[in-house]
């Protein structure tokens, strides 16, 4: 095997699918990329067993072969290297070369028969298209909230809930629950999956702002995303997701609307002096007026801050997780949001205010707690 590739152009190509590549495995030969040399092009893939990632660049193509390469090594010579062509060929039946302007190192490799072979299609799968962007979007609104339940597997990945004039992910820990909603992730017909943590994260990673759309197959316990040259491959969590529609409060009276980036670095401030172990702060509404406490008698520390805003409804105090709260308003992008709460027992909803709805299309909800 011999090819003639730039050096920036493999970096790139190898970086993306060595998020593929497990800390840890029983399987040695995961440590590695499979390299394949065909019809002019290098395909490259790395794979836990879970989730595969396959890309492809073209290159200049000296003799077609496959070898199995030590990633941590290539990936640590190449970095290494200004960018500039490389040449890379195999010396022996053990060991190849990598070659540039002015040096050479030689690295051993193993035989592409040890690799685990992939499928990359699926008998009578769904195919969805889905816009690039939109979907980007989606994942980091929400991948958040996602949960780490051994009890409950189904509550560890990003929900999708498509239909035919929109698509709904949601994610949930129990405590908080994110829906992010938009048009452009409708699909032919209604389906849903559950993609677990993991790659949607490599999804949200390496989906380049030049990609325009991403090509989902899918059956009830696999899923293929193919974009640009890039193939991602895993498994799904199979399993029932909550009614979550069901939990979204309808008939929460009491509305605080507010200025999000000043709520959110209110919080920032007043939970420095919260309970370290729990993060409580407590909100006093009364007309007009919110009052933001934390304390943590172990220290003998406290704060409180006073906000103007627009607060229509029942005096009330709730106590609210500081973290989760942060979490939620530092993953909204709209000017203004609107709280809108039941009782200090009952979840309270989080959505962009009527001006903004349009264009900012995720609402949370947040179980509030106990507070002295």
């Amino acid at each position: 095997m011999e090819f003639n590739v730039s050096s920036a152009e493999l970096l790139k190509a190898m970086m993306d699918v060595s998020k593929a590549i497990p800390s840890k495995t029983t399987l040695p030969i995961l440590d590695n990329f499979l390299f394949v040399i065909k019809e002019g092009q290098l395909q490259i893939t790395a794979s836990d067993k879970e989730i595969t990632l396959r890309t492809a660049l073209p290159v200049d193509c000296v003799e077609e072969g496959s070898i199995v390469v030590p990633s941590s090594q290539i990936l640590d010579l190449v970095k290494s290297l200004p960018d500039q062509p490389v040449c890379i060929k195999t010396l022996s039946e053990t060991s190849f070369d990598c070659v540039w302007s002015n040096g050479n190192s030689s690295l051993p490799y193993y035989p592409s028969e040890d690799y685990p072979e992939v499928s990359d299609t699926i008998e009578n799968a769904e195919q969805i298209s889905l816009a690039a962007a939109n979907l980007v979007e989606g994942i980091g609104a929400t991948i958040y909230a996602t949960a780490d339940d051994e009890i409950r597997p189904t509550m560890n990945g990003i929900f999708f809930d498509l239909g035919t004039e929109s698509g709904t992910l949601v994610a949930s820990d129990s405590h908080k629950l994110i829906c992010f909603t938009d048009g452009k992730l409708s699909a032919p017909q209604a389906s849903s999956f559950i993609l677990p943590k993991k790659p949607a994260s490599i999804l949200k990673a390496i989906i380049g702002k030049d990609v325009e759309e991403v090509c989902l197959s899918k059956d009830e316990s696999s899923a293929i995303f193919r974009f640009g040259s890039t193939v991602l491959i895993c498994r799904l969590i199979v399993g029932r997701y909550p009614k979550y529609r069901d939990v979204i409060p309808q008939n929460n009276s009491n509305i605080l609307q507010v200025e999000r980036a000043r709520l959110l670095n209110t919080v920032k401030r007043i939970a420095v002096c919260s309970n370290r172990a729990s993060n409580h702060i407590k909100f006093d509404l009364r007309e007009g007026q919110l009052e933001i406490t934390a304390q943590d008698l172990s220290f003998a520390i406290a704060a409180y801050e006073k906000l103007e805003c627009n607060y229509s409804g029942q005096q009330m105090s709730i106590g609210f997780k500081s973290s989760f709260l942060i979490e939620i308003l530092s993953n909204m992008t709209c000017e203004n949001v609107v709280m809108k709460f039941a009782d200090a027992r009952r979840a309270a909803l989080i959505v962009p205010s009527e001006e903004e709805a349009e264009s900012e299309k995720i609402c949370g909800i947040i179980m509030p707690i106990m507070v002295a």
